[in-house]
């Protein structure tokens, strides 16, 4: 039982406690937590759009989450973590109840969140506060190289077209119509025909052409600096690949790629499938792919 701890909206003064609970959530694989880094950050953007819950305890803080509305009826929970102390008391559920209640009130009918394929702990909290299973992907990460491509295949930048290929193509199946946000960094929303042509006009948008026809595309959503093992280092995203055979994969490789050059980027990634054929193209095209894949969940909130 939680006797005693209530939900509320995060304050600044609770940094300290978080970071105290959060700053080795994953020290067993030697991956460090955001949350110490983009936790002000996080306060400041609060408002209608965005809300950050903490479990108070009166004299400690016992949990952390957020939600993020990314359209009129898309909703987004991030950053759960419950402190060791407070495990096994049902905290993760009533943070996201508190979530699932905010974003009901501003019209969300769907929440989704997004896992790691290793985080078992996150999976079952997850699962037990009302998210199902949705789609799984891998992040394909093509070298930035000015090269160009050697295919016979054309890639330019047609919206309209790289639509119709999504529309009719495996991979939207695969990812239940899922692909990057644009706005909120880490976040998959349902990919529109309104999005990708704000891509055409924000960064850019791939629509990979052969003689017969539109057979892959893709659209970078953002490109940032990243401070990586003490370093900073300059990436390129895009929000989704998705093409019809192994050529055109390459064509769509290569034209990232050089996208990505241009930019002056360090490092890449994509997010692609989880399934047999996208991830052995990628593999066949000399493009690293992430060794695990990150599952994504959603809670129907209607």
């Amino acid at each position: 039982m939680s006797t005693g701890i209530h939900i509320r909206q995060a304050r600044r003064e609770d940094y300290e406690a978080v970071v105290a609970f959060t700053r080795e959530t994953w020290a067993d694989r030697e991956a460090s937590d955001y949350i110490p880094e983009i936790y002000h950050e996080w306060i400041a953007g609060d408002g209608d759009g965005q809300r950050t819950f903490v479990a108070d305890t009166g004299d400690d803080v016992a949990g952390i989450c957020q939600g993020a509305l990314l359209s009129e009826h898309e909703a987004w929970a991030q950053g759960m973590r419950i402190n060791p102390d407070y495990r096994d008391r049902g905290l993760s559920t009533k943070l996201n109840d508190a979530l699932f209640a905010w974003a009901r009130e501003r019209g969300a009918t769907v929440c989704r969140n997004m896992v790691f394929s290793w985080n078992e702990a996150g999976l079952g909290g997850s699962r037990a506060a009302g998210f199902d299973p949705r789609m799984e992907f891998r992040w394909a990460h093509p070298e930035p190289d000015r090269d160009g491509s050697e295919s016979t295949l054309d890639v330019v930048a047609a919206p309209n077209a790289a639509w119709s290929c999504w529309q009719r193509s495996q991979a939207r199946g695969a990812l239940a119509g899922l692909a990057l946000d644009t706005d909120e960094s880490w976040a998959v929303s349902e990919l529109t025909r309104e999005r990708l042509r704000r891509a055409a006009d924000e960064t850019r948008v791939f629509t990979v052409r052969g003689a017969d026809g539109t057979r892959g595309m893709a659209y970078r959503v953002r490109d940032y600096e990243r401070e990586e093992n003490g370093e900073n280092e300059h990436w390129a995203e895009y929000g989704v690949g998705a093409w019809d055979d192994l050529d055109a994969a390459r064509a769509l490789f290569d034209a990232i790629s050089t996208d990505a050059a241009e930019l002056g980027a360090d490092r890449t990634r994509i997010l692609i499938p989880e399934t047999p054929r996208h991830v052995s193209d990628a593999a066949a095209a000399r493009v690293a792919v992430s060794g695990e894949p990150d599952f994504v969940l959603e809670a129907d909130l209607s």
